[in-house]
């Protein structure tokens, strides 16, 4: 019995350790399922409470209206529309934070030059600064330029990343320097060193700071906020604000419904395609 006591414990501990991870599965994953619950219905039964828990005969019908008719509300724009702006802000944001970052990174660990560290240690301070503090010399700079409305107004102030900078700088300062020193005696330049050797092993960091910086681009809603002016170069987040009106019965909550599906499923899918590159990548960064 006194053997017995330890693995009962065990079990015990086993069983309750699964039961709050499926609880909170539950508890993340209810709203989903409601949101899309919500898309297959109509207006009126949105508004009819108590919401069904089951889909309603209404998908085929929203789901065509968003794609084909447009919204209304903002201006007939349709999804088509919303998602391939949120794909390019997205998509621009991910890749340029990785350039970026990787060239900064690759400079800071492999050259020597006057004040490398202290170039450094100026782009880890920008992490302290709050978004409100950079937005509003960001916006003026915009506007100057004339890429208010344009992909580049929304993209290019959003392609710096201390963040991510940090984070291969990390893992550049864990390359073994016989490696640097064994591809400079076969004659390998920096650019030829980067290509074939550094950025072999990096692609699982870059694969998990994509993740993350793809989710950040298509998330974004305060700079968005501020630099588009039509309905045409709206992100999906933000055509979901303009749908949303103070009274129930005048917002279009199918529709609503469907575009939150919509919202929610490319981020989604990035991290389920590529979760075995994320988890390798960010625990390559640690060591």
């Amino acid at each position: 019995m006194a053997e017995s006591s330890p693995l009962a414990a065990r079990g015990a501990g086993r069983v309750l350790a699964h039961f709050w991870m499926v609880l909170g599965v539950i508890v993340v994953a209810f709203p989903v399922y409601y949101v899309f619950v919500a898309s297959t219905h109509s207006v009126q039964t949105i508004l009819r409470p108590p919401l069904p828990l089951l889909p309603g005969p209404e998908a085929a019908r929203n789901y065509s209206d968003a794609f084909s008719g447009g919204i209304s509300r903002i201006g007939g724009v349709s999804l088509w529309r919303l998602l391939a702006n949120t794909t390019i802000v997205a998509m621009g944001i991910a890749l340029g934070k990785i350039v970026i970052s990787m060239a900064s990174a690759y400079a800071i660990v492999f050259f020597r030059f006057p004040l490398r560290m202290a170039c450094f240690w100026l782009i880890f301070i920008t992490l302290m600064l709050p978004v409100e503090v950079r937005i509003q010399p960001t916006y003026k700079v915009m506007v100057d330029l004339g890429l208010i409305d344009t992909y580049p107004g929304l993209i290019l102030p959003l392609i710096a990343s201390a963040t991510a900078t940090l984070l291969f700088r990390q893992f550049f300062m864990t390359i073994p320097d016989e490696l640097l020193e064994a591809a400079r005696v076969d004659g390998a330049g920096p650019w030829r060193f980067f290509k074939d050797i550094l950025w072999p092993l990096s692609l699982t960091n870059v694969a998990a700071i994509f993740v993350i910086q793809f989710i950040y681009g298509w998330t974004q809603y305060l700079w968005p906020l501020l630099v588009t002016n039509s309905n045409e170069m709206n992100t999906i987040v933000i055509a979901l604000k303009k749908m949303i009106s103070f009274a129930d019965a005048d917002t279009p909550w199918n529709l609503v419904m469907v575009t939150s599906v919509l919202a929610i499923l490319p981020p989604i899918l990035v991290v389920v395609l590529m979760q075995r590159w994320f988890v390798k990548g960010l625990v390559e960064t640690e060591k």
